[in-house]
């Protein structure tokens, strides 16, 4: 029996950039699926509202009326995403199964090494899934982490169950590279099974070069466009060298990370040890951009015998990154994600409509190998 659904994800990552919505196809037949990307939009959120959300990122800043408030209107923004990329589309709500929502991440702290009794391992993604689903009248999925971390598990990367459905190849040793705010890549040795994937975050994606960007431009820029304020710079090795001995890079895997290691306050820190050691704002940017490809493909090189790279994510659209990576991978391909299952800019939002669709239907959605769960799980909580 062939069954077939229109599904909606949903997606807003660390660069805060705005919402990501993905319309797909989703067809089961004799328990695999096949999707099918319909339509994308990208919906940028107002600086207001990006200002607000970095400021409740930070514990410092963040008030428990301010998180609860945002919480609700996210809701409402999430909402709308959907309703505008179906009426654009040309569909009727009632002609969607779900929504997958993804969530904003305020904060995220997987490990937890003190002794406090009420201080252990959480995550907190804002954006109501029960103001989704009231506004659309779509069932909608979402808060997928907490229940990874719940079985001991990192809370992420939780795409590369995604990656195994779509990517998997009997022939072709693959790696999933996604640069968003953070870079993460998904290892798919040729001929594997579920149990032999491995993901992790490899450290920064867009989140340290955007933060130099702006200070580049004295914010008239919120990100380097094409890369052509990197291009224009020259990599210092010698600052490089540094930046390589950060901590996280030596962490044996399962790892993740995100604003708490390198948002703004780091990208501070980093902006004035430039300064001291005099090199030039647009030298400094190029260097961090190097930083990002060379930790990037140093945890690419760790896995044997890898055919391609697939890239997806903002980062795609950084073109002197995506040279930086293509010669460091050399003989390895780089490329980006081109196939009618999903865009390069739409993958995460599209996993997300994917991971709803299997919640719904109680199955295990995540990969223990990928996030260091105890078990496999069904991550995802139902609004109906």
């Amino acid at each position: 029996m062939v069954v077939s659904h229109y599904a909606i994800g949903l997606m807003s990552g660390t660069s805060l950039d705005g919402i990501d919505a993905a319309l797909v196809k989703i067809t089961e037949m004799d328990g695999s699926l096949r999707v099918e990307q319909v339509g994308y939009q990208s919906t940028n959120y107002r600086e207001d509202v990006k200002g607000e959300l970095l400021q409740l990122c930070h514990p410092d800043s963040a008030t428990i009326e301010r998180i609860s408030s945002m919480n609700m209107y996210l809701g409402e923004l999430f909402a709308d995403a959907a309703i505008s990329l179906i009426q654009s589309e040309g569909l009727n709500k009632k002609e969607v199964s779900l929504i997958g929502s993804h969530g904003q991440t305020i904060y995220h702290e997987p490990n937890v090494t003190d002794k406090v009794p009420y201080h252990v391992p959480s995550t907190l993604q804002i954006g109501d899934i029960g103001v989704v689903a009231e506004k659309t009248g779509i069932t909608t999925v979402g808060d997928f982490r907490t229940r990874d971390i719940a079985a001991g598990g990192q809370g992420a990367p939780l795409v590369p169950y995604v990656d195994y459905m779509l990517y998997a190849s009997s022939t072709v040793t693959r790696v999933l590279l996604n640069i968003g705010g953070i870079a993460n890549i998904t290892f798919l040795p040729k001929g594997a099974t579920q149990e032999q994937v491995l993901a992790y975050d490899t450290g920064p994606g867009n989140m340290l070069i955007d933060a130099f960007a702006k200070r580049v431009t004295n914010h008239v820029q919120t990100y380097d466009k094409g890369g052509k304020l990197a291009a224009t710079g020259k990599v210092e090795p010698s600052w490089l060298a540094t930046l390589l001995e950060h901590d996280y890079y030596q962490q044996s895997i399962p790892k993740t990370t995100g604003r708490e290691d390198f948002g703004e306050a780091y990208a501070d820190k980093l902006w004035e040890k430039g300064q001291q050691r005099g090199i030039r704002e647009i030298d400094r940017l190029a260097t961090i951009t190097e930083l990002t490809a060379v930790t990037i493909m140093e945890a690419v090189k760790k896995h044997d015998e890898v055919d391609e790279v697939i890239v997806s994510g903002g980062g795609v659209h950084n073109q002197t990154l995506m040279k930086q990576l293509a010669n460091l991978a050399d003989p390895i391909q780089v490329h980006a994600v081109k196939d009618e299952q999903v865009s390069a800019d739409s993958k995460e939002a599209v996993a997300f409509a994917i991971l709803g669709y299997q919640c719904l239907h109680k199955r295990c959605n995540t990969i223990p190998t990928a996030t260091g769960a105890a078990h496999g799980v069904v991550m995802g909580k139902v609004a109906w």
